[in-house]
């Protein structure tokens, strides 16, 4: 090869990663959305609307992932993926080694909406599918980019692909240590792996706990305490522990003529719909009081025209916490799964004087949504180290009693391995 070919073959070389780099400015390798236009995104496993997105390796489960583009217009959304390590960091595998098949696919299940006042177009993309299937286990990240013109990110999601080469016998205790006694759920558990022959588990196992499929105070990098004959041990004193909290509130929307108990009001105007809550009230101070809830996840669909999906209404919801005065010291936000458990900037509240109260506004498709309020102290960003942790105990409180869900993962990285396997997932509640 000449000197000038040498150079044209680099020089697209660089251009290929200059705009693979352009693609993925700003990405950030947990649950985000990008694009304004990308609304009511759910990734679950199929047939399991409040499911995490986690499937067995080789089995014939699959993963379903939908998402609304308000512009109603039709776009090329195309879908990739990334295997990661057990930080949610791209691993040392090569794609050939972790997928068979294509990616940068188009997605090609779309439908408009069906009489709505917001025309949308609504897509849904199953996976494994007939282009692919994966190889290993592990974590993986998806990624939906835009590619109607420059190729830009709209979506990524977290999921797991596991070997269930395991058996996890969980525990959940009141906290052990007195001051989280009344406040706080401790999780301990029995990792049985009689097909699985692990030389080192102090170096090679590692354990992840979520709880209600949140990574943002996931507790993570837990080795096992005592190690038996094919059995592991997690049993540790106030370090798998997490808050309570309170059982979610809740807003169905599933129809906007027969209104719930906690609507205010419904408006309908050629702009669209706004729907008003009635105010809520701080829970800190309140006894805990059972009831059900979906774990702060949300469900989409509508009764008024026949349970049709295309036909839900996207609406403007008003939220209302009835506070007397301003906190000086904490920023207050609305949170939960259709946030995606992120304190974003377009869910923050102000106070308004004139209802006495913090305000919130969110666009909602009709559905039933769980929520709560989560504060953010108020410091300068110079202070404020890696992402913004939300409290909730602020306004909402901490009960031992409250219903969770908890998932734990087992990671398995045996010596001279090059990636991070999941050999064990379990899903359960804390009143199980």
């Amino acid at each position: 090869m000449n000197a000038t070919l040498r150079f044209s073959a680099m020089a697209a070389l660089l251009l290929s990663f200059a705009s693979l780099a352009a693609q993925d400015e700003g990405l950030r390798n947990y649950d985000n959305t990008y694009l304004d236009n990308i609304r009511s995104v759910k990734f679950h496993s199929e047939e399991l609307l409040l499911s995490y997105p986690i499937i067995e390796l080789g089995g014939a489960a699959r993963l379903m992932l939908s998402f609304d583009d308000i512009d109603g217009d039709v776009k090329d959304y195309i879908y990739t993926f990334v295997h990661c390590d057990i930080n949610w960091e791209p691993s040392n595998l090569q794609e050939m080694e972790y997928l068979e098949g294509f990616t940068g696919e188009r997605i090609q299940q779309f439908n408009f909406s069906f009489k709505t006042l917001w025309p949308y177009t609504h897509y849904e993309l199953s996976l494994p599918n007939n282009d692919l299937r994966w190889l290993q286990s592990g974590n993986y990240l998806l990624k939906i980019y835009d590619d109607t013109d420059d190729r830009k990110l709209a979506i990524t999601r977290r999921f797991v692909i596991v070997e269930q080469l395991t058996s996890i016998a969980p525990q959940v205790l009141r906290a052990s240590q007195v001051s989280k006694f009344r406040t706080h759920q401790e999780i301990d558990f029995v990792v049985d792996h009689p097909r699985l022959k692990i030389q080192n588990p102090l170096q090679e196992i590692r354990a992840t706990v979520l709880q209600n499929g949140r990574w943002d105070n996931a507790i993570v990098d837990i080795p096992p305490k005592f190690i038996r004959p094919n059995r592991l041990i997690f049993d540790f004193q106030d370090q798998i522990v997490f808050p309570g909290g309170k059982e979610f509130r809740f807003v169905d929307l599933r129809s906007l003529r027969l209104v719930s108990f906690n609507i205010l009001s419904v408006e309908r105007t050629d702009d669209g719909i706004s729907v008003q809550l009635k105010k809520d009230a701080p829970r800190v101070r309140q006894a805990y009081t059972t009831f059900e809830d979906i774990d702060g996840n949300f469900i989409l669909e509508t009764t008024d025209q026949g349970d049709n999906d295309l036909a839900g209404e996207y609406c403007d919801v008003l939220f209302v916490l009835d506070v007397e005065q301003p906190f000086p010291d904490q920023e207050l936000y609305l949170f939960g799964g259709f946030t995606e458990w992120q304190l974003k900037p377009e869910y923050k509240m102000v106070y308004n004087n004139a209802l006495n109260g913090y305000v919130g506004k969110a666009l909602l498709k009709q559905g039933y949504y769980d929520y709560s309020y989560a504060a953010l102290p108020v410091v300068p960003n110079s202070q404020r180290a890696g992402a913004a942790q939300a409290d909730m105990a602020f306004i909402e409180g901490n009960s031992y009693e409250t219903e969770n869900e908890y998932t734990i993962l087992l990671y398995y990285r045996p010596f001279g391995s090059r990636f991070d396997r999941v050999v064990g997932a379990l899903t359960f509640t804390s009143n199980m």
